[in-house]
C-alpha cells in the first residue's frame, strides 16, 4: 500500500481552514499522520445545473486530501436528488424528475474539474445501489433510526410544532445516505454544517452493516449575496460557470463582513496574508479595494488572469463611471412580449416575485435613467440595467 504524505503544517491546516467541527478530530488526526491512504467522501445532489461557491467550498476541502494522496470519492446523488434532503429547510421540498436530473448533471464534470483533479477522483452514481434494494432492505435500515431522533432535527422540530407538513420520504434521506457511506467504504465524509445529521447517519448504516465508522469534516457555511445561505433555491448564488463580469459585480455586491470569511473559504489566498488583509481592514483601508482584490482572486481561479482584469476594468466603467459593459446580453424579442417574460426566460432574474420586487423598490431602469414602474411593461428598445449588477440589452424586431 502505497503512503501518502504527512506533512503536520498542510494537516492542521487541512484540520482547520473554513472547518466547524471534526467527528471524531484526534482519531482523524493520528489517521492522517500515519501516512494510510483514505477514502474520502463527498456527495452532491444535482438539484441544480451549476456548482456555486458554496458547494465549491467541500469541493476544496476534497482537493486538499486530493494533494496529500489520499483518494477522493465523488457520490453524485441521481437518487436522493430525487427524494430531496430536507437539511435547513422550512418546507417540504418538491420531488425532482429522472429528466430534471439528467438535465443538471450534464455538465457537472467539466464544472468540479476547476475545483478538483477529475483524474483521481472516483465518479460514482447513487442511484446504481439505491435504486436496487428491496422494501425489505429498507425496512430493516429504517430501523437504525427513530422518529424522536427525527423530530429532534432542528428544522423538523420547528415545522412540527408550527404544524407544517413532513414527508417520511423526508425522514429516509439520511439513511440513503448513510448508505452511500457503506456502498463506498468511506473513510471520511466531508459536508457542510447543515449536514451534520446526515453525515452522522453515515456512521450509524457503516456500523450496523459491520465497518468502521466514518470520521465526519463539516465545513463553514458561506453566505450569498444577500446575507443568507447561499443556496440555489434562494438565486443568491456566486457559480463556478459565471460569466467574469458577473462573478466580478456579484462579488462586489456582497456584504463587506463577509469578505474575510469569502477570502477563507474561497480562495487559495494564504492564512497569513488573509490576517494581514483583515488587519487593514481594520486600520481604514477602503473595504471596495480589498473587495476587489477579493474578486479579482476568485475570477482569476475559475477563469484567467487576463478575464479578471477585463472584468475589473468592465466593473470600473460601468459602476465608477456609470457606462454600461461592453459584452452585454442581447436579447431579441417583438414588442407584444413582456420585459419580466425576457428576463426570466434569459436567467437575468429568476422569477415574477423577484422582477416584481425590483420594480416595486425603483431597481430596474434604463441606463437613461428612466425607470420602469409597471411589472407588466412590454419590451422596447433600450439598455436595462436590473438590481446593482445585471445588464440587458433589448432589441425590438
Amino acid at each position: 500500500m502505497e503512503k501518502v504524505k504527512t506533512e503536520k503544517g498542510k494537516i492542521e491546516e487541512l484540520l482547520t481552514r473554513g472547518v466547524e467541527d471534526v467527528f471524531v478530530k484526534e482519531e482523524l488526526k493520528e489517521k492522517l499522520l500515519s501516512g494510510i491512504p483514505l477514502r474520502i467522501k463527498l456527495g452532491i445532489d444535482p438539484t441544480g445545473p451549476k456548482i456555486h461557491l458554496g458547494r465549491a467550498i467541500p469541493l476544496r476541502k476534497l482537493r486538499e486530501f486530493q494533494k496529500l494522496g489520499h483518494q477522493a470519492v465523488l457520490v453524485i446523488g441521481d437518487f436522493t436528488a430525487q427524494i430531496g434532503d430536507a437539511s435547513d429547510k422550512t418546507e417540504k421540498r418538491p420531488m425532482l424528475t429522472r429528466i430534471q436530473i439528467d438535465e443538471n448533471i450534464k455538465d457537472y464534470k467539466n464544472q468540479i474539474g476547476k475545483i478538483i483533479d477529475i483524474s483521481k477522483t472516483e465518479f460514482v452514481y447513487n442511484n446504481d445501489w439505491l435504486s436496487k434494494l428491496s422494501f425489505s432492505d429498507v425496512v430493516k435500515m429504517a430501523d437504525c433510526f427513530s422518529v424522536q431522533q427525527m423530530l429532534a432535527r432542528r428544522n423538523f422540530k420547528d415545522r412540527y410544532d408550527k404544524g407544517v407538513e413532513i414527508s417520511l420520504r423526508e425522514f429516509l434521506y439520511p439513511m440513503m445516505q448513510g448508505y452511500d457511506s457503506v456502498a463506498i467504504k468511506a473513510d471520511v465524509e466531508l459536508g457542510g454544517f447543515d449536514q451534520l445529521f446526515n453525515l452522522k447517519a453515515g456512521r450509524t448504516m457503516q456500523e450496523y452493516f459491520g465497518q468502521q465508522k466514518q470520521n465526519i469534516m463539516v465545513g463553514t457555511m458561506l453566505e450569498g449575496t444577500d446575507g443568507r445561505k447561499m443556496a440555489t433555491s434562494w438565486g443568491n448564488v456566486i457559480t463556478v460557470v459565471d460569466e467574469p463580469f458577473d462573478m466580478f459585480g456579484k462579488i462586489m455586491a456582497i456584504n463587506d463582513s463577509m469578505i474575510i470569511k469569502y477570502f477563507t473559504l474561497c480562495t487559495d489566498v494564504s492564512l497569513k496574508e488573509i490576517a494581514k488583509i483583515e488587519k487593514d481592514m481594520k486600520g481604514g483601508v477602503n473595504p471596495r479595494d480589498i473587495k476587489m482584490r477579493l474578486a479579482n482572486e476568485l475570477v482569476t481561479l475559475y477563469h484567467t488572469e487576463k478575464e479578471a482584469a477585463l472584468a475589473k476594468n468592465s466593473w470600473v466603467e460601468t459602476f465608477q463611471k456609470g457606462k454600461a459593459p461592453e459584452d452585454i446580453l442581447e436579447i431579441k424579442t417583438t414588442s407584444d412580449t413582456e420585459i419580466s417574460v425576457l428576463l426570466i426566460e434569459n436567467g437575468i432574474v429568476s422569477s415574477k416575485t423577484e422582477w416584481r420586487r425590483l420594480v416595486n423598490n425603483k431597481a430596474v431602469a434604463g441606463m437613461d435613467g428612466n425607470e420602469i414602474t409597471d411589472p407588466k411593461e412590454k419590451a422596447k428598445n433600450m439598455t436595462l440595467k436590473v438590481g446593482k449588477k445585471r445588464f440587458v440589452k433589448i432589441v425590438v424586431e
